[in-house]
């Protein structure tokens, strides 16, 4: 009797979401993780927005010492997102431990409260949120996942995505608003910083549900390989090999806004506000890039996505004729349009190839990958801006991001439809 109300329930339950999709709603949980994103992404922004102006230009980093520290500062959460991963399936306790992430990140703005002035104090401030970044997301990003139908997933990262940059739009502003307001009084920052993670990890313990409360669309498996063992499942893994190669000629936004900065020679004070004219680029295209990935299939756009940010490694290179703002507007313009296309739509493009009982790991590891080619990416630029000049280097990152973009192309899986194709693990020798 028990069995049989509860299938009754999931079949409800399943044909209501399919309706939902249909009339081109986005499930409850999305909207829920959407607006925790967004009050997290508030706080995490306020206190970011000026690093690489800071580390560059107020203590003097070499662009080889800068490339090695920002490749570390978005390449350390590494082995803490596999870890997250492994942690949120076992007992499906995603919404534990994304919640753990959440709440570290919301320390560390206490950490930078109390550090003062020393550099170690700051940088295990920034550490603890780097690591509570590492941990929540593959979590997160399983969570949208499980509470979607398979050919809506790319509208649903792409709300998600969209409400997550509203929030780093609105971080800098708050940034700025109060230390104008407080006579650059840095420590009211980090206050409200901290209100503003806090009250994220109070709307995920409220409003978010957790995995055994969602209703995941399609049959239930009752085992699936471990995370490690995806490897072996081909298209996750040609998946994993196209987004690494890509992340590897990927060099970051920090240096293209030092590049930019250098370029255009505008005032330092506007620095800050650089990434803002692509966070609104990508706020505007991302639930549209998430959509046309959902008719047309994930591949296309997120190859495209790659190639808009090959033609900014371009336009710096070329000349501004006179016209340094155009210069300017259409690398934002190009930047934004780069994570509109690839963001969202890569977790969407994986999520087929991953069973719903090791989707967080699936993510993690798929995170992983790409966060250590960008390591290498951000290192490897640094050390070819230092040695050869910008220009050569970026010639270099040219040439590099165009190689992996055609290898890539060969490694995605090709599918008529988003989400049609199935895993399909090797047969065992």
């Amino acid at each position: 009797m028990y069995l049989a109300t509860t299938d009754a329930a999931a079949k409800v339950s399943e044909r209501r979401d399919a309706s939902e999709a249909r009339r081109g709603r986005v499930a409850g949980p999305v909207l829920a993780l959407g607006a925790v994103s967004l009050v997290t992404d508030i706080s995490s922004e306020m206190v970011t927005a000026v690093l690489p102006l800071y580390f560059v230009l107020q203590l003097g980093l070499s662009p080889l010492q800068f490339g090695f520290l920002d490749g570390l500062y978005n390449g350390v959460t590494a082995l803490v997102r596999l870890a997250g991963g492994y942690a949120a399936d076992r007992g499906g306790r995603h919404k534990l431990v994304a919640g753990g992430g959440y709440a570290l990140s919301a320390l560390s703005r206490l950490g930078l409260l109390l550090a003062g002035g020393a550099a170690a104090g700051i940088g295990a401030a920034l550490a603890a949120d780097r690591v509570g970044k590492g941990v929540r997301t593959a979590p997160r990003d399983a969570l949208i996942s499980l509470s979607s139908p398979p050919d809506t997933l790319g509208r649903a990262f792409g709300v998600h995505r969209a409400m997550d940059t509203t929030g780093a739009l609105l971080g800098p502003l708050a940034a700025f608003a109060l230390l104008w307001a407080t006579a650059d009084a840095y420590d009211a920052v980090f206050v409200v910083s901290f209100c503003f993670g806090l009250l994220g990890v109070l709307m995920l313990v409220a409003f978010v549900p957790g995995h055994r409360e969602l209703s995941v669309p399609g049959p239930r498996k009752q085992a699936g390989p471990r995370a490690l063992d995806l490897l072996r499942v081909p298209a996750f893994r040609r998946v994993l090999y196209a987004a690494s190669l890509l992340g590897a000629a990927t060099i970051g936004d920090a240096f293209l806004y030092l590049l930019l900065q250098r370029r255009l020679d505008f005032a330092v004070s506007w620095f800050p506000l650089l990434p803002l004219g692509a966070a609104a680029v990508y706020l505007l295209l991302a639930v549209p890039a998430g959509r046309l990935a959902d008719r047309v299939g994930r591949r296309v756009p997120f190859l495209a996505g790659h190639l808009a940010l090959l033609g900014g490694y371009v336009l710096l290179l070329a000349p501004t004729d006179g016209r340094p703002l155009l210069v300017g507007v259409l690398l934002l313009l190009l930047l934004g349009v780069f994570y509109a296309a690839t963001d969202g739509v890569l977790m969407a493009l994986a999520t087929p190839f991953v069973p719903s009982e090791r989707r967080a790991a699936g993510m993690a590891v798929l995170q992983t990958g790409q966060a250590l080619a960008r390591l290498v990416a951000a290192a490897g630029f640094g050390a070819a801006w230092t040695l050869w000049g910008v220009g050569t280097a970026l010639t270099c990152a040219v040439a590099a991001l165009a190689a992996a973009l055609a290898g890539a192309a060969v490694l995605l899986p090709r599918t008529e439809r988003a989400g049609t194709e199935r895993p399909r693990p090797e047969r065992p020798s």
